[in-house]
């Protein structure tokens, strides 16, 4: 409700009546409308947020959806170590650490510590959890000094025949991968949150005094 402000007029000295005019409609009614904005913006912002991270989901994807229906994943990289020849022509995704590369006749040949793959396809970073070595062979050239050793790579690829080379003073039959997508995670993807990705989301609203009122949204990685 409004104030109620009496004013007289005269006309003459006399008196010609009283008038009731009333204040703060307008006030009002603004204060209305503020406060409605404020209780629909959280939501349109929190759907907002709901949609960027929807996207940011969507865009990690590793492997390309047209070999993703291909690849066979009940194909255990020991049983490939134990009897290689028995899977040939399987496509597989695999995932290892580069120990070296060298050029081929018909392509580049990367030999990787194999490590198994976590919930996104990232190798893991243990050591240890290694469960032999693989060859990658890529039938398009890649100069092998672009190809740093350390690097963490997820492949998908077909295998072919087992292939027996030195190492150290051994002979050591590794699987064989005909490369047909090579992925190299980048460094920084193994800091020191590599275990999860994290992000946060914060909304807030607030009013102040009779007219005042604010509002803020956050979101981070």
């Amino acid at each position: 409700m409004g104030r109620c402000i009496i004013t007289e007029e005269h006309s003459g000295g006399k008196p010609l009546g009283r008038h009731c005019h009333e204040t703060g409609r307008v006030e009002s009614a603004s204060s209305s409308r503020y406060s409605v904005n404020m209780r629909l913006t959280p939501l349109h912002l929190w759907w907002w947020a709901v949609l960027v991270l929807a996207t940011a989901c969507s865009s990690q994807r590793v492997i390309p959806e047209e070999l993703e229906s291909l690849v066979d994943r009940t194909v255990p990289f020991p049983e490939v170590v134990a009897a290689p020849d028995s899977y040939q022509g399987k496509i597989v995704v695999f995932g290892g650490e580069v120990l070296k590369a060298k050029r081929l006749k018909d392509g580049t040949q990367i030999e990787l510590l194999q490590l198994p793959l976590d919930k996104d396809e990232r190798p893991i970073l243990d050591r240890q959890q290694s469960q032999g070595r693989f060859l990658a062979v890529h039938q398009e050239f890649l100069d092998p000094a672009t190809i740093v050793e350390g690097a963490k790579m997820t492949i998908v690829g077909e295998l072919s025949n087992a292939k027996v080379e030195p190492l150290d003073d051994v002979e050591y039959r590794y699987p064989v991968l005909i490369v047909k997508y090579l992925h190299t995670w980048p460094a920084k993807s193994y800091g020191s949150a590599y275990t999860q990705p994290r992000f946060s989301i914060g909304i807030g609203s607030g009013t102040g005094g009779r007219f005042g009122g604010g509002g803020g949204f956050g979101i981070g990685f």
